[in-house]
């Protein structure tokens, strides 16, 4: 996999936010720079405030994993600070766009290109024009930071930046958050403390603790830090408070930490975990609803799962009427495989198979009630628009790449239109028996058969 690091993992997820992003960074004269510049463009962000620097490479992170464990990392960079020539570019850059922003990030990697006076001319240029400046700091000196609204050290971080004062309890927090504030000029400190959630400490007001209310499953904590500043910086674009912002930046944070690698968090995700508050993960699973998803969501389930050594399935079809030869159907796939993804047909999608007078049931309905069944863990609707279009899972199979993709019926596994495509990328094919006596077809001509 190849995705936007560092820096570029905050974009990634102000993209996902539905943020307009605008980023000033520096790549080198190769083919990872133009790999960056594609990646941006594909997330329609432009690409033309990178400046090229011919003195050193495009940085490069490789994660060396073994399910979800990573082994090993190995950097390809320069840290050596930018040059003169080269700072007075993004200086200039960032005079140009300033003017169009509601909030900047500065995302402190350590990598040479935040120079102390690079700082400080972008944290002037933004108090000039009453733009909220958020820092991810870097090393043990935060008075570098001078006049930025907030910055967001880690427990560790915020340590260090304090001549490792303690912080283990509420009270070190906020002792060393007014040592930061009261030393290095910073407005507002926002410490993330993992599990502990945040803390929010700003001059002359008192500590605001927000605390994790969600029971959720650590996974991978890579590019956490990014998803949590994303979320401040985007909530308070917006016109949030800061307390607001780091509520919600707890939420993104804890979705985050359920993904693999550096995976965005996305604006839905968030909606639906600011739903979830307050119910336990006890009466979750005893209410348990599979979710209707779209590609990009059911591709995170999948890669996380597949961390885990699971093996995911996949079946579709209808579904108009869900009756016991379904739920069978359904029963056997889901006992072949640790995770069942089920295709669903569209409305039109139905209307083209079998049509105009179906579905008797929407496609939400139907999605409703798939998801109830225990044996199913996601839906995902596809399907032709009108007569002539590909109506079968073909390019659903071809994004998701499952492990064995379930037919019923009386096909051979070579007359299954899907099967070269299951089998190129890497899957099985296999036919389960349907049991005799029921259709929706039956179903609906003995409800009218009654009706009359």
């Amino acid at each position: 996999d190849v995705m936007l690091g560092g820096a570029g993992n905050a974009v990634s997820n102000l993209a996902s936010l539905g943020a307009k992003v605008q980023l000033i960074s520096i790549v080198g004269d190769d083919g990872e720079g133009q790999t960056i510049k594609a990646l941006l463009q594909s997330m329609g962000i432009s690409p033309d405030s990178l400046v090229i620097d011919l003195s050193r490479p495009t940085s490069i992170k490789t994660r060396f994993l073994a399910g979800h464990q990573q082994l090993l990392r190995s950097d390809y960079e320069s840290a050596a600070p930018v040059s003169d020539a080269i700072a007075e570019q993004i200086i200039a850059r960032f005079s140009i766009l300033i003017k169009d922003v509601q909030a900047v990030i500065l995302s402190d990697y350590g990598k040479g290109l935040l120079r102390p006076d690079i700082i400080a001319a972008c944290i002037s240029k933004a108090q000039a024009l009453n733009i909220p400046v958020i820092v991810d700091p870097k090393g043990k000196d935060f008075s570098i930071y001078k006049g930025a609204t907030a910055v967001t050290p880690n427990k560790k971080e915020l340590s260090e930046a304090t001549q490792n004062h303690p912080v283990k309890t509420d009270e070190d927090i906020e002792a060393a958050a007014r040592i930061v504030i009261q030393s290095c000029g910073i407005q507002s400190v926002i410490a993330t403390r993992s599990a502990e959630g945040m803390s929010v400490m700003s001059a002359g007001k008192p500590i605001l603790h927000i605390r994790q209310s969600r029971d959720i499953e650590v996974f991978d904590v890579s590019g956490a830090g990014d998803t949590v500043i994303a979320t401040i910086a985007a909530a308070i674009a917006s016109g949030a408070s800061l307390g607001d912002a780091a509520t919600l930046a707890t939420y993104a944070g804890s979705i985050a930490v359920t993904k693999v690698g550096t995976t965005p968090v996305r604006l839905v995700e968030l909606q639906v975990a600011l739903e979830s508050t307050g119910h336990s993960r006890a009466s979750q699973s005893r209410t348990y609803q599979a979710p209707l998803q779209d590609i990009e969501s059911a591709l995170d389930d999948i890669k996380r799962w597949r961390a885990q050594g699971l093996k995911i399935g996949f079946t579709n079809g209808c579904f108009d009427i869900v009756h016991a030869g379904h739920v069978t159907y359904l029963n056997e796939a889901r006992a072949l495989c640790d995770r069942l993804i089920v295709g669903l047909n569209s409305d039109q999608s139905v209307k083209v198979l079998k049509g105009p007078e179906r579905p008797i049931h929407d496609e939400i309905a139907r999605a409703t009630v798939l998801g109830a069944l225990a044996s199913v863990d996601s839906v995902i609707l596809f399907g032709a628009e009108k007569a002539g279009d590909d109506n079968t899972a073909i390019a659903l199979l071809n994004a998701l790449k499952p492990d064995i993709y379930f037919k019923g019926g009386d096909y051979k596994v070579d007359d299954v239109p899907e099967t070269p495509t299951v089998r190129t990328n890497g899957g099985e094919v296999r036919i389960l028996s349907n049991i005799e006596g029921y259709s929706t077809t039956n179903a609906i001509t003995k409800i009218k058969t009654a009706s009359s």
